[in-house]
Formats: structure tokens, C-alpha cells, sequence
């Protein structure tokens, strides 16, 4: 398994029972190992795909908790399909391989597969697998959030610099004085520091292209 470790406190955390799974079974003869397993453990099966191409559609039509891939070694199109999904709908995907090709892991990896398993299935290791996976989503989607966040404030104190520039430019204020006036400003309008100053920077380059 790639880049995981095994939390002992995630089977509480974690309950695989109820989980609506999207199963894609990339193989000659796919068997019933891994569903069965899936059903004993209580989740649900929401659907089976041999095809890679209807992971969007069938993501956004059977919404499952997460997505399973048994395969041999992933194809170069389910992975690309995956990365697409984790763009627009992420959610744990994990991967069941034979095989333990580095370039291959690297690439699923990258796609968003928060949990590749080698060496083959076996059912014991399915229900913790998942736990870990789980986990390791629900962090990195916690770590995205905060990284966003930071950026929206980042721009937002840029905004509330530019529009303070404006003032001071305009009316000869210092920055205090300006920034003291943008928020009085902001209050009687019962706007944000951050919503006046959009509007501020909207108008003076409306006034700068002349519009």
C-alpha cells in the first residue's frame, strides 16, 4: 500500500457500514471477491463499472461515498477519468493492484487515489483500506479548505490595500487616515471591508478606461 499508515482509532472514526460504493472492475473475469466482501462489511454497491469513461456520469448520478478500483494495474484512461472526478466531485478513491509499477502508482497518486493497495485482493484488508482511505481524504480535503481560505484572505487584504491606496491618492490622506475612512465608509453602508473595496476598485478603473 502507497502512502498510508494505519490509524488504530479510524475503525470508530471510520465505519465502512452504510458506505455507498462504486465498484470498477478492470479485469478479463472479474470475480465476486471484492463485492461480496463489500456486502459482508454492510456497505452498499450503488454501482458496477467495466468502463472508465461513465465514471463522471455515474459519480454524479449514484453519488457514492467512495469509489473502488480492482484491477490488474489501472489503465492510463481510468486514471485520467479519476483525475477528472477529483477535480470536480472528489471523494476517497482507493485501488486494488496486482501489479506494483512505480510510474503507474505515481500517476494514480496524482490523480486524486487516496488509498493503492498491491499484491493482489484479500478481504481482510478491504475494511481497513477503507478506513485509511477515508482518513487520508477527509484530511487532504481539511488541508485544501485551509489553503483556501489563506488564499481568499491574501486577496482580500490586497483588495482592502489597493482601495485604501485609492483614498489616499484621492483625498491626500495617510494611511491611517485612509483606512480609518474606508472602514467608517464600509459601516454606513453596512458592507464588508473587502465588499467596499471591490466596489471602490471597480469604479476607479471604470474611471481609468474611460468607461
Amino acid at each position: 500500500m502507497a502512502n498510508t499508515t494505519h490509524d488504530p482509532h479510524a475503525s470508530a472514526a471510520h465505519s465502512p457500514q452504510g458506505l455507498r460504493v462504486l465498484l470498477i472492475e478492470e479485469r478479463v473475469r472479474p470475480t465476486a471477491l471484492l463485492r461480496d466482501e463489500l456486502v459482508r462489511m454492510g456497505c452498499e454497491v450503488v454501482g458496477v463499472l467495466d468502463a472508465p469513461t461513465l465514471i463522471h456520469d455515474c459519480v454524479a448520478t449514484l453519488r457514492p461515498d467512495v469509489v473502488i478500483v480492482d484491477a490488474r494495474s489501472p489503465s492510463r484512461d481510468t486514471l485520467e477519468h479519476l483525475a477528472v472526478m477529483h477535480a470536480n466531485s472528489p471523494r476517497p478513491v482507493v485501488v486494488f493492484s496486482d501489479e506494483s509499477d512505480t510510474s503507474t502508482m505515481q500517476r494514480a497518486l496524482a490523480a486524486g487515489v487516496s488509498a493503492y493497495v498491491v499484491d493482489g485482493l484479500m478481504p481482510r484488508r478491504v475494511e481497513p483500506v477503507l478506513q485509511v482511505a477515508i482518513a487520508r481524504f477527509e484530511q487532504e480535503a481539511l488541508l485544501r479548505s485551509e489553503l483556501q481560505q489563506a488564499r481568499n484572505q491574501l486577496a482580500a487584504r490586497k483588495r482592502i490595500e489597493r482601495a485604501k491606496g485609492i483614498l489616499m491618492a484621492q483625498s491626500g490622506l495617510d494611511e491611517q487616515t485612509a483606512y480609518a475612512r474606508l472602514r467608517k465608509m464600509a459601516m454606513d453602508r453596512g458592507l464588508t471591508l473587502e465588499e467596499l473595496s471591490s466596489r471602490l476598485i471597480a469604479a476607479r478603473d471604470l474611471l481609468d478606461s474611460g468607461g
